[in-house]
């Protein structure tokens, strides 16, 4: 292993070509490819071989070989630029694919599904119960809540995909969906998720699926008590929903 590794850097071109194979082959998989195993090992494989180009660098310095160093630190800014435009490239790729997700499923016939409303809802079920409601583009929604007597803490959202159970946004929902509530009375009191800090409505966002191929979800209302005990489940209701259209 050390002799490979003086072997590397005696001559100095080879981390040069090291590192042009390794940003080659991440280019290619992943603007070509788009497999993603394949990817990360070549986006790993692109990182050791810059680590690789800036040990050249310093070899050649201690060397006394210092126009093959600028040569070397030219050649991995390029590689920098290129790698920069790289990533341009494969965001607008990836923003531009319709998301396929809700292709394959089906909407369940033998279960209850709720449309989210576009107007006011008046409930006719138990108490508690929620409503979502459709916000300025599909995917994107608002939920209000009606309960009775419930200690002070906030309540959010889960959602499942009903037929694979698979969850959905799980990374914003539960900050997203966070809405305040306390009621100390036996009355019906209504919570929504109000405003925010420019006066908009609040919202939250479902990523999975796409405008124009709706799928049924389960959300269920978990209730998460201030005064530190467990959460627990409130309500769960499914609704057919799209995707948001990134």
């Amino acid at each position: 292993m050390k002799q490979f590794i003086i072997d590397l850097f005696t001559d100095w071109k080879r981390p040069i070509i090291f590192f042009a194979f390794s940003l080659t082959s991440l280019c290619c998989i992943g603007l070509f490819l788009n497999n993603i195993p394949l990817e990360n090992i070549a986006f790993y494989l692109c990182i050791f071989s810059v680590l690789t180009i800036i040990f050249s660098i310093i070899y050649q310095l201690v060397k006394g070989r210092f126009l093959r160093s600028l040569l070397t630190l030219c050649i991995l800014g390029i590689g920098v630029v290129i790698f920069f435009y790289f990533l341009v490239a494969e965001f607008w790729k990836v923003q531009s694919l319709p998301d396929r997700y809700a292709d394959n499923l089906t909407i369940p016939k033998n279960i209850k599904i709720n449309l989210p409303s576009d107007s006011a809802f008046s409930f006719t079920d138990t108490i508690p119960n929620f409503q979502l409601y459709n916000s300025i583009q599909p995917g994107i929604y608002s939920y209000v809540i009606w309960t009775r007597k419930i200690d002070k803490g906030y309540c959010y959202l889960k959602a499942f995909e009903v037929t694979e159970n698979d969850p959905l946004s799980v990374d914003r929902l539960r900050e997203r969906s966070r809405v305040e509530i306390f009621n100390p009375t036996d009355n019906i009191v209504k919570f929504s998720m109000g405003k925010t800090q420019y006066n908009e409505d609040r919202d939250f966002t479902i990523y999975e699926g796409d405008w124009g191929k709706p799928y049924a979800a389960r959300f269920e209302v978990w209730f998460v008590p201030a005064n530190g005990e467990r959460e627990r489940k409130l309500i769960e209701k499914n609704f057919k929903i799209e995707g948001w259209m990134r």
